[in-house]
């Protein structure tokens, strides 16, 4: 028999739960070069800088348009190299962050913004047989044959 006010049933848990810290799974150092992640920062690092050259080289016939397309490329080069940097340099593993998460949430938000500036670029280059006039006579095409050929390259 049990002595009166007690009771069979195990005490309630702590309210207080304990969370551990986020486990880091991706590797520091150059480790993260061989990893998919490093891959895709690599690649976006890479082909943000040909984006950004390439725009760079044309008349900007659509300041709009491509000043976005500028925005992106540089904006996601910058935080491309910062963000490998964080982990080349073993600052992810002092900084507490689910970097799993955050690096699936830096992933797609380049993606989302590059997929933008893809759209805006082609959008330019699709107006390449669209005369410019300046007046009644002279006419000039808003993208030289060059240009478009570049514009094709920085929108691929």
């Amino acid at each position: 028999m049990l002595p009166r006010g007690a009771s069979s049933m195990p005490p309630p848990p702590n309210p207080a739960a304990y969370f551990p810290p986020p486990r880091v799974t991706l590797p520091s150092g150059l480790e993260i070069l061989r990893t998919y992640s490093g891959a895709v920062i690599f690649l976006e690092i890479l082909f943000g800088t040909i984006v950004w050259i390439l725009v760079a080289s044309t008349r900007v016939p659509l300041p709009l348009l491509q000043g976005w397309v500028m925005f992106v490329a540089v904006t996601a080069w910058f935080l491309s190299i910062v963000f490998l940097c964080v982990f080349l340099f073993g600052y992810a593993n002092r900084i507490a962050v689910n970097w799993n998460q955050t690096d699936f949430l830096f992933h797609g938000a380049t993606f989302v913004f590059y997929f933008g500036a893809f759209l805006l670029q082609a959008a330019t280059t699709s107006l390449h047989h669209f005369p410019r006039k300046f007046n009644s006579t002279t006419q000039e095409k808003i993208l030289s044959d060059h240009e478009y050929n570049i514009s094709i390259a920085a929108s691929v």
